[in-house]
C-alpha cells in the first residue's frame, strides 16, 4: 500500500503575520492593519492587544492626514 502524500502550503515566516482592528472615528469605521514579524497569529494578536492604545493613536493620526492605502490604514510594529 502506498503512503498518502499531503501537500500543505509552506508557511513563509519571513513576512510575519498581520492583524487587523477597526478604528472608530465618530460614526466612521476604518479598518487598520498591523504588520508584525511574529510567526503565529496568536503572537501577533497578543502584541496588538498589548499595544492597542498606541496603535489607535497612530491610526487616528494617519486617518487625520488621509494616509489610507487600499481602504486600510497600514501600520508596522512599534
Amino acid at each position: 500500500m502506498l503512503n498518502d502524500v499531503r501537500i500543505a502550503p509552506e508557511v513563509d515566516s519571513r513576512n510575519g503575520q498581520s492583524v487587523t482592528f477597526v478604528l472608530a472615528v465618530g460614526t466612521v469605521r476604518q479598518m487598520c492593519l498591523v504588520q508584525t514579524t511574529f510567526a503565529t497569529k496568536n503572537q501577533a494578536s497578543s502584541y496588538l492587544h498589548k499595544y492597542r492604545k498606541q496603535f489607535e493613536c497612530l491610526a487616528r493620526e494617519r486617518f487625520a492626514l488621509g494616509q489610507i492605502e487600499d481602504g486600510l490604514i497600514k501600520l508596522s510594529m512599534l
